[in-house]
């Protein structure tokens, strides 16, 4: 995501990480604590990639359109330093929801076509997610080992889940850019309104229907996660079958 909204104020948000963190403890997220160290070991460096080159990707496609605000605020690395948020990370680690350092983007710097490059920055970061993941798949089917295999399908778990979860189109996240970018929606009069209360509509959507027993969002990750891995499986399943 490019921006992280402040709406609803930080007293809104610090009562939505207790509960999500309170709903961790009750879906049995820490009833081993050995195995839950364990694959939080192995999907950490996964969450470091997916985030840095997720980040990155929208500053690169930002400055190469002209905007110089990334490279200004050193954005234009795959140093993870330059693109995790602490408090970021570790809430993706224990309630399973959490963001990178969002990069700061100004349209009026881009050179030419606003509306476009835009939607390019936008779109930049579910790509190459998705590149990382598509490609990372293919190394599973030839590696060895017990660790290798084991990084390398989490870092396709993680970039397609920051993928999916990005494209959601809901303010602050890509996908509801990439809508704005197609269908023009900043000349609408609720457009401002619905942008600067996203962060509290997905917090309700996150957090709510867990404690009802209902994961709506989750569900519909984990439905576009499975066809999209059958997709990636069948591609390399039939290329490796060819040679």
């Amino acid at each position: 995501m490019r921006q992280r909204q402040k709406s609803g104020g930080n007293y809104f948000f610090i009562i939505f990480l207790i509960m999500m963190l309170v709903n961790s403890f009750q879906s049995g997220r820490f009833n081993n604590p050995r195995q839950w160290l364990f694959d939080t070991l192995m999907m950490l460096p996964a969450i470091v990639i997916g985030i840095t080159l997720h980040e990155f990707s929208h500053a690169f496609a930002a400055w190469k359109l002209g905007d110089p605000t990334p490279k200004a605020q050193g954005r234009i690395t795959l140093n993870p330093l330059a693109h995790i948020d602490p408090i970021g990370i570790i809430a993706l680690i224990f309630i399973g929801f959490g963001w990178g350092r969002p990069v700061q983007v100004n349209p009026y710097g881009f050179r030419k076509n606003p509306r476009l490059s835009s939607f390019i920055v936008n779109i930049a970061g579910v790509t190459t997610n998705f590149i990382v993941a598509f490609f990372c798949a293919a190394l599973f089917f030839v590696a060895r080992g017990n660790i290798l295999p084991t990084l390398l399908i989490n870092i396709v778990y993680i970039n397609l889940i920051l993928m999916l979860f990005n494209l959601l189109p809901i303010p602050p996240l890509d996908g509801f850019g990439i809508i704005t970018d197609i269908f023009g929606l900043r000349r609408y009069s609720w457009y401002s309104d619905f942008y600067n209360n996203g962060m509290i509509i997905l917090m309700v959507l996150l957090i709510v229907p867990r404690f009802l027993g209902v994961d709506i969002i989750g569900t519909l990750l984990g439905s576009g996660l499975n066809s999209i891995m059958r997709f990636i499986q069948n591609v390399w399943f039939a290329v490796f079958g060819f040679l």
